[in-house]
């Protein structure tokens, strides 16, 4: 392999390598295997291999398919879910299941609805889930208003928004750079909801990519109902005019909720600094209307 060639697929692995051991949620190794050649891509996993053995990890492959590709301690971090007696799950921003499958695992009793606007990423999606009797997915995302509106399909599709992607957000994932616009339509969760089947307790999961305050707009009936939040919320602006952690935290104390700290952090490849977590929230006296 060229030097040149060989520093820039170092430069990214040793991106991607940061983010695997400080805790990004979403990470997915096999995301590596579209930007680089096989040899690059054996060279880097033998060299992560040695370092992680050296500092006391093993890392393992994860199947696109897998339950487990969420989080590798999505087993422990979720436990805490049961003592709420989680019988509804809505998860909105599905992706291609990673937060259904591990929820399902976890509460298998619970009715899981979906909510993915991406086109392929709903179809992998329902792939994932097709076993799941108490699931059903809807290829529409969820804001303020209904309509139709073009979405920025990110090359890394957990990062695509309907919102534009900021500059900050660019320089510290160049791999989600070249988003293509995908036509997409956008309904009121508190306009659906009542087609649906929400036994208590709810559980409403909200990983939109900047675009939460719409969601909580256009859903406050409906979420007010829920006993706990898992809300992606940011500290920094990575799409642009997205509310920040301060903005939701007030939205989801108005509605009763407390919160319960994090699930887990995304740091800056950069400079190490905490961008966004998964937000826990839960209802004030563990009630629920």
């Amino acid at each position: 392999m060229p030097q040149q060639g060989r520093a820039n697929v170092q430069a990214i692995f040793e991106q991607d390598l940061f983010n695997f051991c400080c805790g990004d949620p979403v990470y997915e190794l096999n995301l590596l295997v579209g930007r680089v050649s096989e040899r690059s891509v054996t060279w880097m996993i033998n060299t992560s291999k040695s370092l992680l053995r050296a500092a006391g990890f093993e890392l393992r492959r994860v199947h696109p398919n897998s339950e487990d590709d969420f989080d590798p301690t999505a087993k422990r971090i979720f436990n805490w879910l049961k003592q709420l007696n989680i019988r509804t799950v809505l998860d909105i921003g599905a992706n291609t299941g990673q937060f259904a499958a591990q929820i399902h695992k976890t509460l298998p009793d619970a009715m899981i609805y979906a909510f993915e606007p991406l086109k392929d990423c709903h179809e992998q999606l329902v792939e994932r889930m097709k076993n799941a009797p108490k699931f059903k997915a809807f290829q529409f995302a969820l804001g303020n208003e209904a309509r139709e509106i073009e979405m920025h399909r990110s090359r890394y599709s957990p990062s695509s928004s309907i919102r534009p992607m900021s500059p900050l957000h660019e320089k510290a994932f160049p791999y989600t750079k070249g988003a293509v616009s995908e036509r997409i339509t956008v309904k009121r969760l508190d306009d659906i909801a009542e087609g649906l089947t929400l036994a208590k307790n709810l559980l409403v999961k909200i990983e939109v990519q900047g675009f939460e305050d719409q969601v909580f707009a256009g859903g406050a009936h409906t979420i007010q109902k829920a006993k706990a939040l898992i809300v992606e919320t940011s500290f920094e602006s990575l799409y642009e005019g997205q509310p920040l952690f301060d903005e939701i935290y007030a939205i989801a104390k108005r509605m009763g909720f407390v919160h319960h700290g994090n699930l887990s952090q995304l740091l800056s490849p950069v400079d190490g600094s905490v961008l966004q977590a998964d937000g826990i929230f839960i209802k004030a006296n563990g009630t629920a209307d």
